[in-house]
């Protein structure tokens, strides 16, 4: 295996290790307690009925055995790009490949998901005005440096944490709380368990921000493995939390038929005063799932770029930013193009598919380490292989073929420019 590629010191392509752990963990944050809790629980509750627990456990499974082998192979190669770097030192340059082809497609619409969900809560009437606004201003406040997009990411964690804290104290100090309802898993096929599992699995995925943002912490053979299971464990509960409160209040049947979820509870205890608070809150975790969305998505571009798997110039550093800015504006174009014209429940399906193959491959990776590397325990990486693969194929139908056939159309990519390389 090659060794864990490191950008020499002083080149204009190097980017600057400002973040610790406390900027690190809330980047993360930003990207899990995002979107996800207001718009993932009624569809989940839709696919396992009282089992949407169950699935939530197994996602947070899935989602610790991923986070696990990521936090090792960031670790062993702090460089931007995740697990298309992990992919290509492990297991082959094709496998590097495929998953940064599966992440920057799955993560460029979630983007586009998550700019039209401020869209719908801000405007619904303008939905898809408002979410090409959000892009570019998010793409803007990217570009003007990392540590920017952490203070920015600080700030929307806070108002999101304080309002669902206000929806769970008002719902648990109701009378409308029946324990009842939390009868899990009465209804729920094993099916609707893995369905649910993976659509809350999306709302999961942002710990791979910490890890493609690795040329950017300071001692990340320390920081990333510390950081990514603080994020991952401070999401779990707050997203356990949330959705127990949630069921408590409208019961199965009722969280299922829920336009939005945390809305309805507010109104179901009586606090009608809390509706466009929760609405705003909704915006604004959007917001902080984009913001770190976009970052994530222009540092895979820019490690496969400088291997020139994508145009080289998008590998380019700003001088003075210390920001891929080229990379960063293609990914907002492109998003915001998406945004103008996507619907934003297609492309959580085909999002959830592509970040599910883009972990099995970094299950995979995981499992070559030696002990002398960091090795986790077999276990975990084959827990989080097979729980990637069964749970993707567990996503609606549309989701499954469309994600399929855009794997494929990337590999043939790959093998398309292999042989025009050789015939040069």
């Amino acid at each position: 295996m090659s060794s864990a590629p490191s950008p020499v010191s002083g080149l204009p392509d190097e980017l600057q290790r400002r973040l610790g752990v406390p900027d690190a963990v809330l980047i993360g944050l930003g990207s899990m307690i995002g979107a996800g809790i207001f718009a993932a629980l009624a569809p989940a509750a839709r696919a396992a009925g009282s089992g949407l627990l169950l699935g939530l456990a197994l996602a947070a499974v899935i989602a610790y055995c991923n986070a696990t082998a990521s936090a090792r192979l960031a670790a062993l190669y702090p460089a931007s790009g995740g697990t298309y770097v992990y992919g290509r030192e492990r297991l082959g340059e094709f496998w590097g490949y495929l998953a940064g082809w599966a992440f920057v497609v799955g993560k460029t619409a979630s983007c586009a998901a998550m700019a039209l969900t401020v869209g719908t809560y801000l405007w619904p009437g303008h939905a898809h005005a408002i979410a090409v606004a959000a892009v570019v201003a998010l793409t803007a406040v990217n570009c003007t440096g990392i540590q920017k997009s952490a203070l920015l990411t600080r700030a929307i964690v806070a108002i999101v944490l304080v309002v669902l804290a206000a929806v769970v104290v008002a719902a648990l100090s109701s009378s409308a709380v029946d324990a009842a309802r939390l009868d899990i898993g009465s209804d729920a096929t094993a099916g609707g368990v893995l369905q649910a599992a993976g659509l809350l699995f999306f709302a999961f995925a942002g710990y791979a921000r910490i890890a493609t943002l690795g040329e950017e912490v300071r001692d990340p053979a320390r920081t990333i493995p510390r950081t990514i299971p603080i994020a991952l464990g401070i999401t779990l509960l707050v997203y356990a939390t949330v959705a127990v409160s949630v069921l408590l209040v409208l019961g199965p049947g009722g969280l299922a038929a829920a336009g939005a979820p945390l809305t309805d509870a507010a109104r179901a205890v009586g606090a009608d005063r809390l509706v466009p608070v929760v609405r705003i809150g909704a915006a604004v975790a959007a917001l902080g799932s984009l913001l770190a969305l976009i970052l994530g998505v222009s540092r895979t571009i820019l490690a496969m770029a400088r291997d020139h798997h994508l145009p080289h110039a998008l590998a380019a550093v700003h001088p003075k930013s210390k920001v891929p800015h080229r990379a960063e504006l293609l990914v907002g174009a492109v998003v915001a193009a998406a945004a103008a014209t996507a619907d934003v429940r297609g492309a959580i399906g085909f999002s959830s598919f592509g970040v599910l193959a883009y972990y099995a491959i970094a299950n995979a990776s995981a499992w070559t380490l030696s002990p002398a590397e960091g090795r986790p325990a077999r276990i975990i990486p084959a827990v989080g292989l097979v729980g990637c693969l069964v749970v993707a194929l567990a996503l609606p139908l549309p989701s499954v073929a469309t994600g399929t056939a855009v794997l494929i159309v990337g590999a043939a990519v790959y093998g398309i420019r292999r042989v025009a390389a050789r015939w040069r």
